[in-house]
């Protein structure tokens, strides 16, 4: 076996001595990378080997990921869309237990988060998310035929239990594919799918309401069927769709495009991920200030993003006279909006390896929408659609900004993972709050949701200036004690005695070397 199979056996980090396995390494060697070695003499030629690796990952992987989390934003703010289809009336539901039933969904989500994310990797990515997607696709089906407001409230919180693993579980799962400076775009795309589900969500809901009468049920309950047999579907395909962890011999790669991902994951910090779970990596998460940073931001920006989900057709409504059907249509351009934002924002972040800045330029910005309408009187609908607009447009990037910044700061997988779901859970506590503050007595105006929103987003602005400028604290610490970091030995080589005595890890153990993740000297941060 080679010397270089053994250390992707192993783990995946600086070889500083030889690598100690995890499990017992297979007796297949790696084949030799015979291609890739012959073209580093030629560069032209090693960039034309990785942009055909790329091309093949964001075929293999974006599309039907982000069909997924389509369907699930899709399934998430349909219950906005039965609100003016007549869920209300025929459930006898007041405003109160509406915005209940809105709020569940969120408890059990925030609840599970955490533990979903660890048991996506134990489980693996092409058995645990198919089968949560089967299952919230069975629930959302049943949903349709509820008829008190008990059943309805027991399903959302089903609903809220198989969903949680999907995003935060993604989003980790993409941030194992990626560099840092490739991650932002590709969460870009993903979550892109969730601007185009609130672009034409609403729309689709309504022509699925025009069913009403077709079998004794009602038009909202046509929504929740339609949808959940069309998430079903697609859930029993996805094992055949959703690959495993690079590290897991994934089905569309052979083993030498496999080596050649690790080794562009190894080439930007020298540090991927150990491949046994380890519950030290966990405290890790929870006594690392960049956690609570991260999952502060998330709430200053989900919350927003919810409410528009839940109560942007409602909101729009008030504005004027319109039909459903209208207030509706005019919920397009802003979302519209926002999947360019979010698309440019990314591009321009992975560029100039930036995440916090953007973070702060777009919860400003979202403020001054917030601002608007809160102060702009009714009577000038236009300047409160304009304000719709910059609400919208701003929030969507700072969303997709802020995961992937998590993505790209920690250096241990289950260290990452538990961040990742302890971030989502606090986000989507945002999702508590705002199923709660958009009342119908407060119409036309809103002025508590729009209040309660625009705290949120100042809040957002404040961490993530926190944050960013305590990051570029620690990477010129760094700096000044080690110098810049020098560059990641090959895969299954190690540091030369003399960098590792710089470094002041000459006298640590192998063990206590893979435990460091982004505490590693040469490991620097985004900002």
């Amino acid at each position: 076996m080679s010397f270089e199979a053994k250390a992707l056996s192993a783990v995946y980090v600086p070889r500083l001595s030889p690598p100690i396995p995890d499990s017992p390494p297979s007796e297949k060697a790696t084949p030799p990378l015979s291609a890739f070695e012959d073209a580093t003499n030629d560069e032209s030629q090693a960039r034309a080997i990785d942009r055909k690796l790329l091309s093949k990952l964001d075929r293999n992987l974006i599309p039907f990921l982000s069909l997924l989390y389509l369907l699930s934003f899709l399934d998430r703010i349909n219950f906005g869309v039965a609100k003016l289809s007549g869920i209300i009336e025929e459930l006898n539901l007041t405003s109160l237990q509406f915005n209940t039933a809105s709020m569940v969904f969120f408890v059990t989500y925030v609840a599970f988060e955490v533990p979903s994310n660890l048991i996506l990797k134990k489980m693996r990515p092409s058995r645990w998310i198919p089968l949560i997607v089967i299952c919230w696709g069975i629930v959302q089906t049943t949903m349709g035929v509820a008829n008190t407001y008990g059943q309805l409230v027991a399903l959302r919180c089903l609903l809220g239990f198989f969903e949680c693993g999907l995003f935060p579980g993604l989003s980790f799962y993409l941030s194992s594919w990626y560099p840092r400076k490739e991650l932002g775009l590709r969460i870009a795309l993903f979550f892109s799918a969730a601007t185009l589900a609130g672009a034409f969500g609403g729309i689709l809901g309504y022509g699925l309401s025009k069913m009403a009468g077709i079998g004794g049920l009602g038009g909202w309950a046509w929504i929740f069927i339609i949808e959940g047999l069309l998430t079903f579907v697609v859930g029993c395909i996805a094992p055949w769709f959703v690959h495993d962890f690079p590290t897991e011999k994934p089905r569309f790669l052979n083993e030498e495009e496999r080596v050649l991902v690790l080794r562009r994951l190894f080439k930007e910090t020298g540090i991927v991920n150990t491949t046994r779970f380890d519950w030290q990596q966990v405290r890790n998460s929870l006594m690392d200030y960049k956690t609570y940073f991260y999952m502060a931001c998330h709430i200053g920006i989900t919350e927003p993003i919810y409410s528009q989900a839940l109560f942007s057709p409602t909101v729009i409504a008030a504005l004027g006279k319109w039909s459903t059907s209208q207030s509706l249509l005019l919920t397009v351009p802003p979302y519209v909006l926002a999947t360019v934002t979010t698309v440019g924002t990314a591009l321009w972040a992975d560029k100039i390896q930036q995440r916090g800045l953007f973070l702060m330029f777009w919860s400003a910005l979202a403020s001054v929408g917030y601002i608007i309408l809160l102060t702009v009187p009714i009577s000038s609908p236009g300047v409160l659609y304009f304000a719709i607009f910059l609400t919208v447009g701003s929030i969507a990037p700072g969303i997709a900004c802020n995961i992937a910044w998590v993505g790209g700061n920690f250096g241990n997988h289950y260290k990452k993972a538990t961040s990742f779901g302890l971030t989502f859970s606090m986000g989507n506590a945002g999702g508590i709050v705002a199923s709660q503050i958009y009342r119908s007595r407060d119409s036309p105006r809103f002025l508590l949701g729009h209040g309660i929103t625009l705290g949120f987003c100042v809040f957002c602005f404040f961490c993530s200036s926190g944050l960013h400028f305590l990051l570029k604290r620690e990477n010129a610490r760094r700096d000044r004690i080690y110098g810049p970091p020098p560059p990641p030995p090959m895969l299954g080589e190690t540091y030369s005695d003399e960098i590792l005595k710089k470094l002041g890890l000459s006298e640590m153990s192998e063990k206590e070397i893979l435990a460091l993740g982004d505490d590693h000297p040469t490991f620097r941060f985004v900002t």
